[in-house]
Order: C-alpha cells, then structure tokens, then sequence
C-alpha cells in the first residue's frame, strides 16, 4: 500500500503520528510543497491507494478524482472539507474519512489578530527593528519609538458573525476582555446566543455598531460573500474586519476598496479566495492590514489530533472497518 500526505509545509507529519505501526508497514510519502497544476498533481498522485489531504489545500472534485486510478482511501484532516467531492469519490468506490480537531485554536488566532490591529503590534515591531538596523545617527531621535496609538478592548463591542462552535469561544474570550458582545447569522437562535453571552441583533445593526467584526461562517453558495461593499458600507471607519474561516465569505476587491478609501479601520485576515495567498494579490499591498497564512488550526495540539487520526482511519480502513466515514 502507498500512501501520499499532501500539503505538510512544516515537514512534520512524519513526526506527530506512528505511521511505522500502520499493518503491512505501508510506503508513505510526504509532499511538502503544494501541487498548483490539475495535471501535475493528477500525475503525481496517480500511483497511490491513500492520499491524507490537509484541510481544502487541496481540492479533490470529480475530474481529479477521475484521474486517480489507484485510490481507495482518501482521509481530509476535520469532520468537514468543502473542497472534496464526497459524491463523486463514493461514485468511484473511494471511502472519505475525517479526523478531529482542536476546538480552540482557530478561535486564539482570531484573538492574536484582534490584539495585533488594535495594538499595531506588527507595525511597532517592524518599525523598531528598521530603525535600530539602521544606526543611531541615521534616524529621528526617538528611534522610532512608540508612533502609533492603539485602541482598547475593554467596554468596545465585538459583532460575530456565525455563532457556531469556534464563534461561542470567541465570545468567551471576547466577554473575558470585558467586550459588548453581539452575533447574527442567518439561522441565529437567540436563545442559544444570550448562552452564549451574546446579543442576538440583525445583519445591519452588527455591522453598523461594533467596533471588531470576526467572521465564522461555514461556507457555501448561499454564504459566499456574506460580507460585502453593502456590509462594509455599515461599519465605522474606526471599525476593523476579521476573518478566520473562508476566503470566500468576503468580497475581497470591495475589502481592498475600503481599506485603501480608509472607510474602515484596517483587517486582520487568515484566509483566502486562492490559497496560498498569490504574490500578486492586491491583498499582500492593501493598507492597514495583518495577513497570516492560514495558520488558524496549525498548533501542536491539532496536528497532533489530525495526523494520529489519520492513521487510526488507515488501519480501520485497512482492517475492512473504517471509521469517521463522511457523507455527501
């Protein structure tokens, strides 16, 4: 049996999981850099019975799949991945099975993000390293420090757009900070928010009233650009944008706009409409913003729970009992 784990950046899957105890002492082969091209990635996968996909990485639809002779088994890091085509791999006799997850870090990167623009915290770094590169006679007196001015979170409201699971921990954390604390989502229950800590209010008055908007949303045709020109329109351009779940959900270009008319306050982003994040994206220029690489569920504890799942998958799989298969 030859296994292929896709998209391990960091090179590290090898080490958070016991894949020598997997039955048969299978081949597994790690690919580090992401495969761009549908024919390349088709050609280099073609030879494998397992593929362990990290996160939407990378797609796996119909056409890809068709091309996939090989594959039996093919395990998506989560319980849930919109870029694979479930439908079409059971079609093709391929078996889907999830892992768990950890159900606070994407909600502590939200607050790294959150910290990061209303302390200007990157900016100050990059501004104190600069200067102090440059010498002493060669700069202002100060040497660039303390420039910005940030803003408090303590009595501020925070609007959440999508009071699931990661959504509820963020307004944990955000009533901790001493946060007024909103939500709105398209199916809200109100009761299920005041348990929460938050006030259930409607589209126009979240967007319009608080200080920080967090987005976690799942994503679908109904909510691809749940936030755009009309909803940024609402906020204050004291207010900044936060979005740690999908790409999609917002309207980039109309985003861009905003940020570079200064309508809104600036944006902390982990996620992308094309990922990884092209070198030409207006994204990577706009102003007042902090970009990280989809680092929401990259911690220690989640790989831990991904990669030592994945091979639990694999032996169930291999004993004829799979487990954690997802539906269509």
């Amino acid at each position: 049996m030859r296994i292929a784990i896709l998209d391990d950046y960091q090179d590290v899957a090898l080490s958070y999981a016991d894949w020598d105890g997997l039955p048969g002492r299978p081949e597994v082969t790690v690919f580090t850099e992401h495969i761009e091209r549908h024919e390349a990635l088709a050609a280099a996968l073609s030879p494998f019975d397992v593929i362990v996909a990290m996160r939407e990485r990378t797609a796996f639809g119909a056409s890809l799949l068709s091309l996939l002779p090989q594959l039996r088994l093919l395990v998506t890091t989560g319980m849930a991945n919109a870029a694979v085509d479930i439908a079409a791999a059971r079609e093709r006799g391929v078996t889907v099975c999830g892992t768990g997850g950890s159900p606070f870090a994407t909600a502590e990167l939200t607050w790294g993000l959150i910290l990061a623009l209303a302390r200007h915290i990157p900016e100050e770094d990059q501004r104190m390293r600069s200067t102090g590169g440059a010498g002493g006679a060669a700069v202002a007196v100060r040497g660039g420090w303390q420039r910005t001015i940030g803003r408090g979170l303590h009595g501020r409201q925070l609007g959440i757009v999508g009071l699931g699971r990661i959504g509820q921990q963020v307004a944990a954390y955000g009533q901790a900070f001493g946060m007024r604390v909103a939500a709105w989502s398209q199916n809200l229950n109100p009761d299920q928010a005041h348990a929460a800590g938050a006030e259930p209010v409607s589209k126009e008055e979240l967007f319009s009233s608080s200080d920080f908007v967090t987005v976690h949303y799942k994503l679908s045709e109904r909510s691809r650009g749940l936030v755009g020109a009309a909803e940024l329109a609402l906020m204050r351009p004291t207010a900044y944008l936060v979005n740690t779940s999908r790409g999609p959900l917002v309207d980039s270009s109309a985003l861009v706009a905003a940020l570079r008319k200064g309508t809104i306050a600036g944006a902390g982003l982990d996620t992308y409409d094309t990922e990884p994040l092209p070198l030409g994206d207006s994204l990577r220029l706009a102003p007042n913003t902090v970009l990280t690489p989809h680092l929401g569920y990259v911690t220690d504890d989640t790989y831990r729970v991904f990669y030592g799942e994945a091979v639990e998958d694999i032996a169930a799989f291999v004993q004829g009992d799979p487990i954690r298969v997802l539906s269509p």
